[in-house]
């Protein structure tokens, strides 16, 4: 399935959608995907069914110590040296933490910096730690391009989401994420995997934000456009604030030729947005759609 590029009113679109839609990640220095021609089959220890990526964390680590400076490389070694002397929980856990901290803060690369967030969680083994790694990677693949790297990410995020469940079968965040993985991570064949896994939770809840918003995504990239309408004004009535759908109706409306409407809803846009970047580059595309 193709991703539309939807929410692309110039630079204020892609501040907001950022902020909005993905929250804060970690800009990586250069794309660490260009690793597939050295690529083998995922085998990292955990359970993530019959579906593999071609990509591995030994290959991401191995091209992401490139991008390193001496000074970095000498810290990197010496915190991974600590692992194996680690042979107690607690020193684990601190280890796996410097680790993710020197990805993320010195190094700042992504893929690293959640691999060893993935994996303090994964040793902690508490719902909230598995939850927030998870989601890490389910938020960061929904920015990337790589086909093979989308399918790494979303295998952390789902084995770390399917931990979660088993800590609380009930949390209806993970079961969205976990059908999320499905249907944005290139894991299962049909998308509809997916949406099955989210739809138990619309079943229950239509007032529930995070699934509404994920179905309407999921519709995006498939192109119902109609249908992703129709749940964003779904989200849009439950929560008017939203800044996030509020763009995405104006980006998809504008794109289906619906100009009125993709104005009114640019110009909803601006109640909510402060900074005079954003708001000059979406008035300009007001005008823009008024000729």
């Amino acid at each position: 399935m193709k991703k539309p590029q939807w929410i692309t009113v110039a630079v204020a679109v892609v501040i907001v959608a950022a902020i909005y839609r993905f929250g804060p990640t970690i800009p990586p220095k250069k794309p660490v995907a260009a690793i597939e021609n050295q690529a083998h089959s995922e085998d990292d220890g955990h359970d993530h069914g019959p579906v593999k990526s071609s990509i591995t964390i030994d290959t991401i680590l191995l091209m992401a110590k490139k991008q390193l400076n001496t000074e970095q490389v000498v810290r990197l070694n010496t915190l991974e040296n600590s692992i194996s002397r680690g042979d107690v929980k607690d020193q684990q856990l601190k280890v796996f933490h410097q680790l993710s901290h020197f990805w993320g803060d010195s190094a700042r690369i992504f893929e690293p910096y959640a691999w060893y967030e993935a994996e303090a969680a994964r040793l902690e083994n508490s719902e909230k730690t598995l939850t927030f790694a998870a989601h890490l990677f389910l938020d960061n693949l929904q920015m990337d391009r790589d086909p093979e790297l989308v399918k790494w990410k979303a295998l952390q995020a789902k084995d770390l989401f399917e931990r979660s469940l088993k800590i609380n079968p009930d949390n209806d965040s993970a079961k969205v994420g976990l059908g999320a993985c499905y249907l944005f991570g290139n894991i299962a064949a049909a998308p509809m995997v997916g949406i099955a896994k989210i739809k138990e939770v619309t079943d229950k809840d239509s007032t529930n934000i995070y699934a509404q918003m994920t179905l309407a995504k999921g519709s995006l990239y498939s192109g119902q456009y109609d249908k992703a309408i129709s749940r964003l004004e779904t989200v849009h009535r439950l929560q008017p604030d939203n800044v996030e759908t509020v763009l995405m109706l104006a980006d998809v409306c504008e794109r289906t030729g619906k100009k009125d409407k993709a104005i009114s809803w640019y110009g909803e846009s601006l109640k909510y947005i402060t900074r005079a970047d954003a708001r000059k580059e979406i008035e300009k595309r007001i005008e823009e759609l008024k000729k």
